[in-house]
């Protein structure tokens, strides 16, 4: 503003000489000097205008909007088959802010640049410390048509299923997963997991609760959720209901990286918990059936030399009541190999199921494995993900744990063909074909199946 006093000054000089013609030199310099007090008033004034509005921006809050970020922008959410996930619950807890990982599990980002000033009725020291939930769900819907004996072809509605999780304090942090199951009565609702973790830090993270039993790659890294994983199911020896391995294990666990280990990166995971239960496919929810723990130690490593690798194994103990009467100690010892960056993925997993009769003689092994070989295609878009499995489950028919009366469990082997379809960052279609046979002499089945799945 100075320079406009300046011109109006230089005009207002200009101007005096015409004056002149009709006014004495006395009478001009009156005015001048008039002109320059008011001229240096008004200057001062300005002065004192300028150094407020510098205390005022000094002093008032600095507040960002909190904008979301461009779809485009955002960092790319990993396809299913390429979450890089551990035997472990990192997934679905790095979803929590300060995780910041999901896992992810996780869909949306938002872009907090600075501190922003809360509400007046947010700033409260109790509503500040709430915990804030995260939710993220999970759903598909499938058609199937075989060519065995006593089926039917139709559609059917896959588990529908809600991830939830919260941070209660920086290293305290709480996790849940709800499931859904159409049945010919309605739904049933389970709660899978249901857990509380404390990290310690990267070496120690203790958590108490109900957990996909981390007995091999696929239970961990593959939950609930058909979208997370590439095909439309999961392998026989590890379906979620199976008598085979156990899915859930209700206890403690102690997880973390191994201390010295460098670009190793090797991994532990060890757990103290109720075995199986009076159904053998579900676990001690409600408590133990006997008074033996079970208890299991994995290990794995994801070297930084080879990146995307992962190898490992477990071993599962535990002693499982048939009857007061009928007792057997159980070993299971598993191993896996994969690759997860889809151009190849490769997963490899193996497990022996041995059971000794606690009251006499019997020892009995059941054998389990599959290999899943898939590849994304660099053409269209990437949105296309083929992928072949071959399966073998082979269980000795005098086996008294899995063979129970009436319902025994047969061996199985069998093939899957199929393809991904990316039709969003969220949802995917596959289709399959699938060749299996479950005893020997019994004819093999042929089914087609199709599946949409998708995360929300």
């Amino acid at each position: 503003m100075k320079w406009v006093l300046g011109v109006f000054f230089s005009l207002t000089l200009v101007a005096l000489p015409l004056r002149a013609q009709s006014e004495s030199t006395g009478d001009e310099r009156v005015v001048i000097r008039q002109l320059l007090e008011k001229i240096q008033r008004l200057e001062q004034r300005i002065d004192e205008l300028e150094k407020n509005q510098r205390l005022a921006a000094l002093n008032a809050p600095v507040v960002t909007r909190i904008e979301p970020a461009p779809a485009r922008s955002e960092p790319a959410q990993p396809r299913a088959g390429e979450i890089d996930s551990p035997i472990s619950h990192e997934p679905e807890l790095a979803a929590l802010p300060q995780q910041s990982t999901a896992s992810a599990p996780q869909a949306e980002s938002v872009a907090l640049q600075t501190p922003v000033p809360a509400p007046p009725e947010a700033t409260s020291e109790e509503h500040a410390h709430l915990p804030t939930l995260t939710m993220h769900g999970f759903a598909d819907v499938d058609f199937s048509a075989q060519d065995a004996k006593g089926t039917t072809s139709g559609f059917n509605m896959g588990q529908f299923v809600l991830h939830l999780a919260s941070p209660l304090t920086d290293k305290v942090n709480v996790f849940g997963e709800l499931s859904l199951t159409a049945t010919p009565r309605g739904y049933n609702a389970e709660v899978e997991r249901a857990l509380i973790r404390y990290d310690y830090s990267d070496f120690l993270k203790v958590s108490f609760g109900r957990y996909h039993t981390p007995i091999n790659y696929w239970n961990t890294a593959f939950h609930h959720g058909l979208w997370l994983q590439t095909t439309a199911a999961r392998p026989e020896m590890i379906q979620f209901g199976g008598r085979l391995i156990p899915v859930h294990f209700v206890g403690a666990l102690a997880e973390g990286r191994v201390p010295g280990t460098g670009s190793l990166n090797l991994n532990y995971n060890v757990g103290l918990g109720n075995g199986r239960g009076e159904i053998i496919s579900r676990p001690g929810d409600a408590g133990d059936v006997n008074n033996h723990r079970a208890w299991l130690v994995t290990v794995f490593a994801k070297p930084d030399w080879a990146y995307g690798w992962q190898v490992g194994g477990s071993v599962y103990r535990d002693k499982i009541t048939r009857t007061p009467s009928r007792n057997f100690y159980e070993w299971i010892e598993s191993a896996h190999v994969v690759y997860t960056k889809e151009r190849p993925e490769l997963l490899a997993e193996f497990a022996n199921i041995h059971h000794t009769s606690a009251s006499g003689p019997g020892v009995f092994n059941s054998q389990a494995w599959y290999v899943q070989l898939a590849y994304r295609l660099p053409y269209f878009e990437q949105v296309l993900k083929p992928y072949y499995r071959y399966e073998y489950i082979h269980v000795p028919l005098s086996e008294p744990v899995f063979n129970l009366p009436g319902a025994p469990f047969p061996s199985f082997n069998g093939s899957v063909l199929g393809l991904r379809y990316d039709i969003s960052r969220y949802a995917a279609f596959k289709a399959e074909y699938r060749n299996s046979s479950q005893s020997a002499g019994e004819p093999r089945v042929n089914g087609a199946f199709v599946q949409t799945a998708f995360t929300f």
